[in-house]
């Protein structure tokens, strides 16, 4: 368990460098929709902001056959203030390996129109994800925001686990 732990913050380090453009790696393209409630904040040319925060939604092994399962992150802002937050899908390999390789799985996004587009993958420490920097959203204070991804693996022999969650950016 330390070592998954350990594994999310280098994870989760080198999405906040690759926000800030201090790394050449490059981010996934995410959610591009608007939600109800919640307006883009990333497309504005405005610096990304960077995670001080995760909501961990609840996990659930990697399927094992060649079917689509499709995975959801809500987000509901309690606060009294608008909040920026990003969606995010994590797909962990086995702490002992072998690590997951992008060719593994294929994650889609739904779209506001309610079509499939495909999202392509990060990769850092065995934790495939999808990007955080175009997936910025504003919620305004009891707004919820829910994005929707497919998941179909690839590989039969692929393991891991499924971990939906949303970033809380500053």
């Amino acid at each position: 368990m330390q070592s998954k732990n350990r594994r999310l913050r280098v994870a989760s380090l080198a999405l906040a460098v690759a926000l800030t453009g201090l790394s050449t790696a490059g981010t996934a393209v995410a959610a591009t929709h608007q939600a109800a409630g919640a307006q883009s904040t990333g497309a504005r040319g405005q610096a990304p902001a960077l995670p001080v925060g995760f909501v961990d939604l609840p996990t659930s092994p990697l399927p094992s056959d060649s079917r689509q399962h499709e995975f959801t992150a809500t987000y509901r802002n309690t606060s009294s203030a608008d909040r920026t937050v990003a969606p995010q899908l994590l797909v962990e390999s086995p702490d002992a390996g072998p690590f997951l390789k992008q060719s593994d799985i294929q994650v889609e996004r739904r779209t506001a129109t309610g079509h499939w587009t495909r999202t392509e993958l990060g990769s850092q420490s065995g934790t495939l994800y999808t990007g955080l920097s175009t997936a910025q959203r504003t919620v305004h204070p009891g707004a919820t925001l829910t994005e929707h991804y497919r998941l179909t693996v690839t590989d039969p022999d692929a393991e891991g686990t499924v971990q939906p969650r949303v970033a809380l950016l500053d």
